[in-house]
């Protein structure tokens, strides 16, 4: 992992200490709300529904042993004994009292974290497959790429103050788990003609309101030219992005109102000049970089426990059915721990999960774990032998739920519950549907599935990107869901179609049960997913299940 430097230490301390002067301002009234706002977006602080809510940033998802013991300490002293892990790979505490928050930021300083650019119209924390560094399909290690993305736009005097908000994210893999194709710019690591690595470069992507998937701006570009190439794509977007109308900001529109190859051309022609006066990164630089994520030292062991365990504990087979990833080590694993389990809040954990985890990850993991996008907590570095203990453990806290990829491992932003945003609740919805399939038995008949459900159209819960969406909206001052079917987050990014009007309340789960039971009925195999059977047959089938009423009045 990386370590900070001197440079890493002081910026964060002198950040912290700059923010502890202006809570007081506000606490004392010298700075208004309308003052302070702008400070303490620059510092992760929200203000919600019900409290003040802090975003902390957990880079590319990597966090250590150390580190998430930090996290859950901040959750008993601070806040009401929990943290909630994002779509963004950050952890947000919901309850924190503004006369804390300075401390709570000189804690995370102790174990180099911070809650900077995790808010405002800036570059914000840069997520990357959650897999990285383990992954038996990786091309590269994206996290040094993520590092030195990190270092570059961290506290940047030109991209401060950007239209809007801007993402990026980063995958070694040719398999896509970082969603690049829905951020404002994503990198994908690639061999060119000579064998060396690069990166395919996708701009214009995004959720939200207007959902749309990235295009490739370079199909290779090398190296060495990676920050000269983003300062170019940054400065341009920041000159021509709309400022008039927040929900036209964002860089897809950007791309969209000029056309790809008018955008192309103006980021080309900046590069020019930029490669001139910014060479990039030294070799030295990057170098050091990529030290901070050598792989440990792996060991040679039998797997002769976790085979006997396998054949011996249909539990724990099942758990490993589902929540195992293959390694590129030999006889390792890449472990997935659901926070998903039935009924539960999607990416909530207890100050006590996150001890247990820490622990884990230094007795089994090479004190290390991942924050995933879809909400769950990866060790990525797991010897199979250890498994059966790994597991027993995890069942202590609820932690073992053998459901990653299946109907309850489900996307879902706060809503309602938490967001000043939100216009229809997202956790009961994702509750409901899990316990609901749970208790009819057939979330495994169903096989994998990714549901993702959205609180409102800011689209947090990548919903668009769900083989099965939901989107809650307020209609005359009732929740209303709208359904999406189709959608796909992979590097095969596809926005899902909306089947049509929404459902109330009460009937978002018995439209999902229809939808469902339509799907066992039609498949081809137990090995047709759902959403293949849907490219099979379209949409009309679903629809079908979904309006029953409409479906009987065309038939008639």
């Amino acid at each position: 992992m990386y370590k900070y430097s001197d440079f890493d230490e002081a910026f964060v301390r002198t950040r912290n200490a700059q923010f502890r002067a202006q809570v007081e301002r506000r606490i004392d009234g010298s700075l208004t709300e309308d003052e302070f706002k702008p400070l303490r977006l620059m510092n992760g602080l929200y203000l919600q529904l019900h409290a003040y809510m802090l975003r902390v940033a957990i880079p590319y998802g990597t966090v250590s042993a150390v580190q998430m013991r930090q996290l859950a300490l901040i959750a008993d002293k601070w806040d009401k004994g929990y943290g909630h892990f994002t779509t963004r790979q950050n952890i947000q505490y919901n309850w924190p009292k503004l006369t804390d928050v300075p401390d709570m930021l000189d804690a995370l300083g102790d174990v180099q974290m911070h809650a900077i650019q995790t808010s405002g119209n800036t570059i914000r924390n840069v997520t990357a497959d959650h897999f990285a560094g383990a992954a038996a399909d990786e091309i590269e290690d994206p996290r040094p790429t993520a590092e030195l993305i990190r270092q570059w736009s961290t506290d940047h005097p030109e991209f401060q103050f950007l239209p809007r908000k801007f993402k990026i994210a980063v995958t070694g893999s040719p398999n896509d788990r970082a969603v690049t194709k829905a951020h404002d710019i994503g990198l994908r690591i690639v061999r060119g003609g000579s064998g060396q690595t690069g990166y395919e470069v996708i701009v214009g992507g995004g959720l939200g309101r207007t959902p749309m998937v990235g295009q490739v701006i370079r199909p290779f570009l090398k190296k060495a030219d990676l920050l000269p190439y983003l300062e170019a794509i940054v400065s341009v977007y920041n000159l021509m992005g709309r400022r008039d109308n927040k929900y036209k900001a964002r860089i897809k529109i950007t791309v969209f109102e000029n056309g790809m190859e008018a955008f192309r051309d103006a980021v080309e022609a900046r590069f020019a000049q930029t490669r001139v006066d910014f060479a990039g990164v030294s070799a030295k630089v990057l170098t050091e970089i990529e030290q901070s994520f050598a792989s440990p030292a792996f060991k040679a062991a039998a797997t002769d426990r976790f085979d006997a365990a396998r054949k011996t504990d249909p539990v724990f087979r099942s758990w490993t059915d589902t929540n195992l990833t293959p390694h590129r080590a030999p006889g390792y694993a890449i472990v997935t721990v659901s926070l998903k389990a039935h009924g539960q809040t999607p990416g909530d954990a207890t100050s006590a999960q996150m001890r247990l985890l820490a622990d884990l990850a230094e007795r089994y993991g090479h004190g290390e774990l991942r924050i995933s996008h879809e909400q769950n907590v990866i060790l990525p570095h797991v010897h199979k032998s250890d498994l059966p203990a790994l597991h027993a453990a995890l069942k202590t806290e609820a932690l073992a739920t053998a459901n990653i990829g299946l109907v309850s491992d489900i996307i879902a932003c706060p809503g309602m519950d938490y967001c000043a945003l939100a216009t229809a609740r997202s956790i009961p919805v994702a509750q409901g549907l899990a316990t609901h399939f749970s208790a009819l038995g057939l979330e495994q008949e169903i096989g994998k599935l990714k549901i993702k459900i959205s609180g409102c159209i800011n689209a947090c819960g990548h919903h668009h990107i769900g083989h099965i969406g939901i989107l809650g909206l307020d209609r005359a001052g009732v929740e209303n869901y709208q359904i999406t079917l189709g959608g796909d987050h992979t590097e095969n990014l596809v926005v899902g179609d909306r089947a049509g009007p929404g459902f109330s309340y009460d009937e978002v789960i018995p439209a999902i049960e229809r939808l469902l039971r339509t799907y066992l009925s039609v498949r081809n195999d137990t090995d047709e997913t759902f959403v293949e059977t849907y490219r099979r047959l379209g949409s009309e089938p679903f629809k079908a299940a979904l309006y029953p009423a409409e479906a009987e009045r065309d038939a008639a």
